[in-house]
């Protein structure tokens, strides 16, 4: 057997006396020298002087230089540190190395015994690799043009650290940022679809809130730009992730530390600035400062005997390893089947997989988990609350309206005095078109808190989708100004500029100016919501400008054609041509007969008029704008149409004029008024401000074709929602 190494040994070895250059020039041992002068009595003495010195200073360096037997400390403490002593002496601790040299040695041995702190070079490096974010995901995207791929759920970033659950019952830590409410990003859909993926299912509803559409009522939550990017040929399109939630850890805080500022939700850095500078002209858009609350106690008494092991399974799920984290939790269920603390991290380890997987039976299964640990008994209060909020976020996501709202008011039975989940609870009803229930919900928010902002703002939007426009203004005001979380969304900045313009209130391009410097709108007069970032934005456009000439030629050489179509489905017996219903007019009658909706033909209506109809069909552009509509529109005297804008900026509209009196008949796009031509076509880009006046003695008849914008790439087109 070979010699057993000894870090004390090897400090302590003898030092090799030096060599020394004799007469001939020939270096010689210096015991050799000495040898070979004999040993004087004068020589005995000065030997011994000096043994005796190197006795004195050996002891000073134990003690001064912390020269210590490592070999027998380490020994002593190796169980410890869960390693075998042999392993040691085998040099197999490279993953103990401490110091950053590549090996296990002596310094190594005094950091991981408290005896010396880290170098700084190798903390900063294991803090880098701590925080790695989760193993990519190589999952495929469905570019199939009849999949509906959607501008992904914009919920709270996945935590890449982790703190483990408080074991403590007196925990009374601040909490980080936690959004009580759900996310007001993101799209939803109404109903999902069984066969698609998790990341095809992120629709929300089919006509989305801006005032070209008539279910302005109900709220789209995602009006952040979608840019869906034309997908190089060996890359796959990039899959959004849906993160994970927060509800479950929350970073612990000293005591004594002072509550941080909550920041504005969905505010981007850039515009916190502006905030502090606007603080005179906007007193109240101050950011608020946060006050102390209670750390979440997700564990029961039971659950903190077991810390240790629901700890190291959600340290799996932190670090994106998802699979091994459902299967952790999956043990921990079977042996501890009553414990809820387990049974959420298992759905939270699912939920992540299931968006690893784009697997919408997998998130299915997550929030049937998530059910079952907020009913089994001894779950704690926070605990509930938690995964009852998660789950009502996962079954929106997946378009189960009903489901969640349902779970929504379970919530509020067994919190009622949390403002929040009301809060929650009312956008639910408005995600369902059940205004009524929404309104009565914030108006027992209101009475029971009159400055809740969120409360305000939601308020405000269903009073003036009732054409309440005066009621409208000062709740949508007041709720903005307050900064509360879920107030600062472009929505509300639009109908709040809105309702200022038909009270005939100039401040409303003060508040389109403060929608434009957070980031809700291209520009004071471009405020579409539905946004791809990047395409040409200019109020007016020439065919040769979008590319489109054969379709504009087509239009004006047929335009009797298609007047003479339009003219005989015009009789308002045959009730072909309907009101407008988007509450745009301040007066007067406005008529629209459809033949095209959203890339889909209307093939009733094509049947009354085959002729236009078959002059569009070769035109994809027209046809499967996806983001538009064909009709015809007519517009009798006297009548005026609000200042507004189109949702989009995915399309131009061309009106090709039809009937058009000689005087009193203009649109007017930004700063720049212009009129109809019979058998001419103008196009312009109606995602910026625009206002129609027919003061004429006649009606006036167009026919207005939306195409895409030219900048689009074909992938965009079949991907995009529609509008």
């Amino acid at each position: 057997m070979a010699p057993r190494k000894n870090f004390r040994n090897q400090a302590k070895k003898e030092v090799k006396p030096a060599a020394v250059v004799n007469k001939n020039g020939v270096k010689v041992e210096a015991s050799v020298a000495a040898s070979s002068g004999g040993f004087s009595g004068t020589k005995i003495f000065t030997w011994f002087m000096v043994l005796a010195l190197l006795g004195v200073w050996s002891s000073v360096a134990v003690v001064w230089f912390d020269l210590v037997d490592y070999d027998n400390v380490i020994a002593e403490r190796a169980k410890e540190f869960r390693f075998n002593f042999s392993e040691v002496l085998q040099g197999k601790l490279s993953a103990y190395d401490a110091d950053g040299d590549g090996d296990f040695d002596v310094e190594d041995a005094k950091v991981l015994l408290g005896l010396k702190e880290r170098p700084v070079s190798v903390s900063l490096r294991e803090a880098k690799e701590e925080s790695a974010v989760k193993e990519p995901v190589d999952g495929s995207q469905n570019t199939d043009v009849e999949s509906e791929i959607q501008a992904a759920v914009s919920l709270p970033p996945i935590l890449d650290d982790f703190i483990p659950d408080d074991s403590r019952d007196d925990a009374t830590h601040p909490y980080e940022d936690e959004n009580d409410a759900i996310d007001t990003k993101g799209e939803l859909v109404e109903k999902a679809q069984p066969q698609q993926t998790l990341e095809e299912s992120k629709q929300y509803n089919n006509q989305p809130g801006s005032p070209e559409t008539k279910e302005t009522v109900q709220l789209r939550y995602n009006a952040e730009a979608e840019s869906v990017p034309e997908p190089e040929a060996d890359v796959e399109p990039e899959v959004e992730s849906v993160p994970e939630p927060e509800a479950d850890v929350e970073p612990e805080v000293e005591a004594d530390v002072e509550p941080e500022v909550e920041s504005v939700p969905e505010l981007e850095a850039k515009f916190v600035p502006e905030l502090k500078e606007n603080a005179e002209d906007h007193p109240k858009d101050q950011l608020k400062e946060k006050a102390k609350k209670k750390k979440p106690k997700l564990l029961n008494k039971f659950e903190k005997t077991i810390k240790t092991e629901i700890d190291a399974a959600e340290k799996l799920r932190k670090k994106g390893k998802v699979e091994e984290a459902v299967r952790a939790f999956e043990t921990l269920v079977l042996q501890y089947p009553q414990s809820p603390r387990c049974r959420y991290g298992k759905a939270l380890a699912e939920d992540g997989l299931a968006e690893k997987m784009l697997s919408n039976d997998m998130l299915q299964k997550a929030i049937g988990t998530y059910k079952e640990a907020s009913e089994l008994p001894n779950a704690t209060p926070d605990l509930i609350k938690a995964t009852l909020k998660k789950r009502a976020e996962r079954q929106q996501f997946l378009g189960r309206m009903r489901g969640a709202l349902a779970t929504l008011e379970k919530l509020v039975q067994i919190f009622p005095e949390d403002m929040a989940l009301k809060n929650d609870l009312g956008v639910a009803h408005l995600l369902i078109g059940d205004n009524n229930s929404a309104k009565r919900v914030y108006e027992e928010v209101l009475a029971t808190a009159p400055s809740d902002g969120f409360a305000k703002v939601h308020y405000g939007f269903i009073l003036k989708s009732e054409n309440k426009i005066a009621e409208s203004i000062p709740f949508l005001r007041d709720g903005l100004e307050s900064g509360d979380p879920g107030t600062d969304d472009g929505r509300f900045y639009f109908h709040l500029g809105d309702a200022l313009q038909r009270m005939g209130d100039d401040s409303a391009y003060k508040w389109y100016e403060r929608g434009h410097q957070r980031g809700h709108f291209a520009s004071v007069w471009q405020r579409s919501l539905y946004n791809v970032d990047g395409l040409k934005a200019q109020p007016w456009w020439t065919p040769k400008d979008t590319g489109y000439m054969d379709l504009v030629k087509t239009l004006e050489r047929n335009w009797r054609i298609i007047r003479d179509e339009a003219q005989s489905v015009m009789d308002k017996t045959t009730g072909l041509f309907v009101p407008e219903e988007e509450n745009l007019r301040e007066k007067g009658e406005w008529g629209q007969f459809t033949l095209w909706q959203q890339g889909k033909k209307a093939g009733e209506s094509c049947r009354s008029v085959p002729k236009t109809c078959g002059l569009l069909e070769r035109y994809p552009e027209a046809t499967g704008c996806k983001r538009g509509q064909i009709k015809f529109s007519v517009m009798q005297p006297g009548t005026h149409v609000w200042p507004h804008t189109g949702p989009t900026n995915c399309r131009l509209r061309m009106h090709l004029g039809l009937v058009i009196p000689k005087t009193g008949c203009k649109i007017r796009c930004t700063n720049d008024t212009r009129a109809w031509e019979e058998g001419k076509v103008l196009i312009f880009d109606d995602s910026f401000e625009h206002e129609v006046w027919q003061d004429a003695d006649s009606y006036r008849l167009i026919f207005i074709v939306d195409v895409w914008h030219p900048e689009l790439t074909q992938y965009q087109r079949q991907t995009l929602s529609p509008i």
